[in-house]
């Protein structure tokens, strides 16, 4: 089998030809990487209201996870110039060190039934809770499938809150284990047949009946130990970087206007393979951003500390509303392709996996914002980038680039004059 090393640098056509020994694609399969679309306009046309096209990302591949001692190669797709580099990188540096750590919560999605102008919450929260077992089987009864494969209501939890204008909102929380699929659509069939009978059990109005996307009994945790000897630079001691990089988590415990991007760094990574897997990448962002403001202050996704011996000690736990069924991981053939490239076999793995991603994309920007500057490594994607904007031909644009990178010009006109140049040539 050929080898993945320094995948970056070979043809497109070379990192086909490798992927598919490894992943045993076959020709449909390689068809699809070597298309613009691999999604049919027929089933667009059906996925969506008033499709008139596809919008198509690049997918590329990180490199170096190791996660729980099994090695991964991750499908990302972005747009964003630099995000696969340094999940390859992250990754590469916490391989080097023992690799991740990673767990999962057995996955229970919650439902919601709010109630309003419930006339005695303390005596409505008793016969809820009197009659607990049968609101479960009332809810397991709407989706009787789910039950068979093993799923289902699990429990059912009462909160109470109050509007800006003092009323109390009474509401159920049903906990559903959805198994392998997101379960949306059974989540909220469940809630809007047991509205009914919480309305004549708690003399309440159902209003909203819907799912939550903060999944807190559906987390994944991810965790790293680096050294600091693996952290050095060749003007900058182990020691000094592993403080800088608990310096600037310091910054954005303490700093929402850096939380956010802190956030949002993490998220880069994230959201690829979210997306790569035909998730929803949009439940998992409000997950995610809900989950670090719970105790009412929005705050940084990981964190980073150093234990007794002076390893830097790398942690993050999110809401991983993820699926391995349904939805469009069936009808979208990239979907399929990546849980075949990564040899992912559940929806638990798959959260472990996207958990693991964020941390090895969190360590890779902090590292690279506290030592050389993020600018730095940007710099040849964007050039790459500027090319393209600029008009570059896809023969001319490593040509363009290398020009904007030497002459440290990176902006759009100087990009035109070299290409104008280069074709009166």
């Amino acid at each position: 089998m050929q080898s993945f090393d320094k995948f970056y640098k070979k043809t497109l056509e070379e990192r086909q030809v490798i992927l598919a020994e490894y992943a045993n694609l076959n020709e449909e399969e390689q068809a699809f990487l070597a298309s613009t679309g691999a999604l049919s306009f027929d089933k667009a046309n059906h996925m969506i209201e008033n499709t008139v096209g596809i919008y198509s990302l690049p997918l590329g591949l990180g490199m170096n996870m190791l996660l729980n001692d099994k090695k991964y190669i991750v499908p990302m797709a972005m747009e964003e110039p630099s995000v696969v580099a340094a999940q390859s990188s992250g990754a590469k540096l916490i391989a080097q060190n023992g690799g991740i750590t990673s767990t999962a919560t057995d996955r229970k999605m919650i439902g919601q039934i709010e109630l309003i102008t419930v006339p005695d919450v303390e005596a409505a929260e008793e016969k809820v809770i009197a009659n607990r077992e049968k609101l479960i089987a009332i809810a397991n009864n709407a989706h009787p499938s789910l039950l068979k494969r093993g799923g289902g209501a699990v429990d059912l939890q009462v909160r109470t809150t109050k509007t800006a204008s003092g009323e109390t909102l009474f509401i159920i929380h049903l906990l559903v284990d959805t198994q392998e699929a997101m379960g949306a659509n059974m989540v909220n069939t469940m809630v809007e047949t047991l509205a009914p009978e919480l309305e004549i059990l708690t003399g309440g109005v159902a209003n909203m009946r819907i799912l939550s996307n903060l999944v807190d009994d559906a987390t994944a945790t991810a965790t790293c130990r680096l050294s600091p000897e693996s952290l050095s630079t060749k003007t900058q001691s182990g020691e000094w970087v592993r403080d800088r990089i608990i310096a600037a988590y310091e910054f954005a415990d303490a700093d929402i206007y850096r939380a956010a991007t802190h956030n949002k760094g993490i998220m880069n990574g994230i959201d690829a393979v979210i997306m790569a897997f035909g998730n929803d990448w949009r439940a998992v962002e409000a997950a995610s951003h809900a989950y670090t403001a719970r105790t009412g202050s929005y705050k940084p996704m990981s964190k980073w500390s150093k234990d007794a011996d002076g390893y830097l000690i790398g942690e993050l736990t999110l809401p991983m509303p993820v699926a391995f069924v349904g939805g469009s991981i069936a009808i979208h053939p990239i979907a399929t392709l990546s849980k075949k490239i990564a040899r992912v076999e559940s929806a638990k793995e798959l959260a472990m996996l996207v958990c693991a991603v964020g941390l090895t994309q969190n360590l890779a920007a902090l590292k690279a914002l506290v030592t050389e500057g993020i600018q730095r490594g940007h710099m040849s994607l964007q050039a790459k980038s500027l090319a393209m904007t600029a008009g570059a031909e896809a023969n001319e644009i490593e040509q363009v680039a290398q020009f904007l990178q030497e002459t440290k010009q990176l902006n759009v006109m100087a990009a035109k004059k070299y290409i104008a140049e280069l074709r009166t040539k």
